[in-house]
């Protein structure tokens, strides 16, 4: 989910902890569960610092080491020491119960949207992403929004957000079903298909979707449950060629090929060097796909500059592309 939503979770946390008797009646005790709920449903994500460095280096690693099985211990744990340094006297197990309860539920509801995690590490390093929530739902946020404001003006916390939860719980099992049909309708058209990749949009009735067959991708939308096909590639194996060697080698394409299922490539000659680009096709947007890997390789099998991310003009890619002299 995105950032402001895990901070409202955090927010919703803290008050569903009043309803722990320890809790409810140590107002200290509350204001740190509260400071480590927030804390907590946010922790997983401070891997964004990885910006800092590089593209390549953000893609790989975010939603990966810092959301698996050891760290989500890890960051319970870790923020309520931080905490209990600051107020010694507070019952530490209920403080880093509802921390480290907060960790778990920012890196589960992460793997409903489009993006993922890799959220059973050590164990497996495959993406899990069941795509039938938007990284940003606007009506998980606003409900969220709404249970804060009723707490604000004197409604019950604990039994403000259990009711709130529930409305949650069931509109998750809703998206579930929209998914559910909208796969049933593709299979039904394609039945070779091999892969489905589902994002939802904020709009209710928009999906849009990629579909893997033996032979094609398909790129498509589903709105109020009619599939659209708007593009398809065939599905080609990547080159045996020194040039693909190179680029595979590339610490943009690699860490674009970590994170992406459904990409299609393209290899394109110009008078002084190759230009190899992948391109994922789940996130077509107005006619554009904006999640790239492009590596220019020049005449004497050297990498001149290379970039991935998200790119929504041509300009803008090949200013990235040479903003340093090195790749970013």
């Amino acid at each position: 989910m995105d950032t402001g939503t895990h901070i409202v979770m955090g927010v919703a946390l803290g008050g569903l902890a009043t309803l722990d008797p320890v809790v409810h009646n140590d107002p200290i005790l509350f204001n740190a569960v509260l400071v480590g709920t927030i804390a907590g449903s946010h922790a997983p994500d401070f891997d964004t610092v990885l910006k800092l460095k590089n593209n390549a280096t953000y893609i790989r690693h975010h939603r990966g080491v810092t959301h698996s099985i050891p760290a989500v211990i890890i960051w319970g744990i870790l923020i309520a020491n931080i905490i209990h340094l600051f107020v010694p006297q507070v019952n530490f197990f209920h403080l880093w119960l509802w921390t480290a309860l907060a960790v778990v539920i920012h890196v589960f509801v992460d793997i409903f949207n489009a993006y993922g995690t890799q959220a059973y590490r050590p164990f497996t390093s495959k993406w899990i992403a069941h795509g039938f929530i938007n990284t940003f739902d606007p009506y998980i946020f606003f409900l969220h929004i709404a249970g804060i404001a009723a707490w604000a003006l004197g409604a019950h916390p604990g039994y403000t957000w259990i009711t709130i939860y529930a409305v949650i719980f069931l509109y998750y099992i809703k998206r579930y079903i929209d998914k559910r049909s909208i796969v049933k309708r593709i299979k039904a058209h394609y039945p070779d298909v091999e892969q489905i990749a589902t994002s939802p949009t904020i709009k209710q009735n928009y999906w849009r979707v990629a579909i893997t067959t033996d032979q094609k991708f398909y790129v498509g939308s589903v709105e109020n449950n009619h599939i659209e096909i708007v593009d398809e590639f065939n599905k080609v194996p990547l080159p045996d060629t020194k040039i693909m060697e190179i680029a595979l080698k590339d610490k943009n394409i690699s860490a674009f090929l970590s994170f992406s299922p459904v990409y299609r490539w393209e290899i394109n000659d110009y008078d002084d060097f190759t230009e190899v680009r992948f391109i994922d096709l789940r996130y077509r947007s107005k006619g554009h796909y904006p999640f790239i890997a492009v590596v220019q390789i020049d005449e004497n099998m050297e990498i001149i500059s290379s970039y991935t991310g998200w790119i929504f003009s041509e300009n803008k890619l090949q200013n990235k592309l040479y903003v340093e002299e090195s790749p970013i």
